[in-house]
């Protein structure tokens, strides 16, 4: 039998409440140690917690006990709502931790223990890491839509669809000389099924990724030398994260800050001045990291001539015009110091950030459930594309496979434990 872990589930103390949370077979021996009884299933009770080596008082609080399989570990359960002081939460899992078969909690192991007795899919784990560091709403509100289970309820519809589509390959396959399978029409109907899955398939892989999401829209400053990328770097995040100075060259290279304006995450990059010639091997480097930071962009801010647009769908920015004269210029007129335009620049960036990020109501892929939706969709365009029922059969065999990763019911240890290794203790 499993260990029974225990973990503080709560915020570090001191705090107003501190939550310990145990979990497995010996949890009910667990809060009988302490508090002397087990309170009735799924009900507070108020008790003193003792030490079960001494009999010293603890602290005085309230037990929830929480019988499996109906839990969120799948496992029975207690918790225990202690003051949320240091020494308090220390004194009961000392308690807890010289009890025989308990042990602290790793991180991430009560999830990973609702995700082994099937009270979460692989999707809704990854949901609530990304609930957990989320920093923006936009990211607090996609998280949550796939820690609810969003996705995982798309893909079981596409489960039992393909189970649909198996099973009428199999019965052209098997029993097409029996009168009641209309051999006739189900090869037409299977095709139809497939590209109607299909297409289904394809329209969540062209969803933005949650990488995007999470990482922030990559905003990427660009110019020659002295073209003011730095100081509107600072004027945007806020703080003065770039040297500014007259000297040219000054930055030598990449230069990436996080921020967030209006609830959506942004990484801005200040970049090198690029002119024709380097003037030492550093300054050759750094312009190159500049070139490969602007080919990676996903907003590019072009703060040099507008009739040189390093890409089609570079900003133009006619930056510095408090001291620079722009009659003519296309872009946006702004001035870091001043002030002037920095409000259109900021709605701008939104603006395209908007199309980059899902919309309200929607989730995102992360690079894992992209290559499974990727997988699934590569089967089902081979089996639309099969004239033998027996390969269609197969392929429609190994789109399910691919679904079966997405939800975790083939997903590897290894992978697992990277998963878990960024989650909280506790949780």
């Amino acid at each position: 039998m499993a260990d029974t872990i225990f973990a503080l589930s709560s915020g570090a103390p001191p705090a107003g409440i501190g939550v310990i949370r145990i979990s497995g077979g010996d949890a009910a021996t667990a809060l009988s140690a302490l508090a002397g009884r087990l309170p009735e299933p799924r009900r507070a009770s108020l008790a003193l917690l003792s030490d079960p080596s001494d009999g010293a008082p603890l602290d005085r609080a309230l037990l929830l006990w929480l019988p499996g399989p109906g839990t969120a570990t799948g496992e029975d359960m207690g918790e225990l709502h202690c003051h949320g002081g240091r020494a308090v939460v220390a004194a009961v899992e000392r308690a807890l931790g010289r009890m025989a078969g308990l042990r602290r909690a790793e991180p991430g192991e009560f999830t990973r223990r609702a995700l082994a007795n099937g009270r979460m899919d692989l999707n809704a784990v990854e949901g609530l890491a990304d609930l957990l560091a989320a920093e923006t709403e936009q990211q607090r509100r996609a998280a949550l839509l796939m820690t609810e289970g969003h996705f995982s309820r798309r893909i079981e519809g596409w489960r039992l669809r393909l189970l649909d589509l198996s099973a009428m390959a199999e019965a052209a396959l098997d029993f097409s000389d029996e009168d009641d399978v209309p051999d006739a029409a189900i090869e037409a109907r299977i095709g139809e099924g497939i590209a109607a899955l299909a297409q289904d398939v394809a329209q969540v892989l062209a969803a933005p990724s949650a990488e995007r999401l999470r990482d922030g829209v990559r905003v990427v400053l660009a110019g020659p030398p002295n073209a003011g990328k730095s100081t509107l770097l600072n004027a945007l995040v806020g703080r003065d994260a770039a040297i500014v100075s007259d000297v040219a060259g000054t930055t030598r290279d990449r230069i990436e800050v996080p921020a967030a304006l209006g609830g959506v995450a942004f990484l801005f990059t200040d970049t090198a001045g690029l002119r024709a010639e380097a003037g030492d091997a550093v300054e050759a480097i750094g312009m190159d990291r500049a070139r490969a930071a602007m080919d990676a962009a996903d907003i590019l801010l072009w703060l040099g001539d507008p009739d040189a647009l390093p890409r089609e769908d570079a900003v133009p920015i006619a930056a510095q015009s408090d001291r620079m004269d722009h009659r003519g210029h296309p872009g946006l007129k702004l001035s870091a110091l001043s002030g002037e335009g920095m409000d259109a620049l900021a709605r701008l960036l939104l603006e395209k950030a908007a199309a980059l990020l899902p919309r309200e109501g929607d989730y995102a892929l992360h690079a894992r459930q992209r290559q499974g939706v990727t997988a699934l969709l590569r089967y089902l365009g081979q089996a639309g594309r099969q004239a033998d029922l027996l390969m269609l059969a197969e392929d429609l065999r190994q789109a399910r496979r691919a679904i079966d990763t997405l939800t975790g019911q083939a997903g590897t240890e290894d992978m697992l434990d990277r998963l878990f290794a960024g989650f909280c203790i506790g949780k």
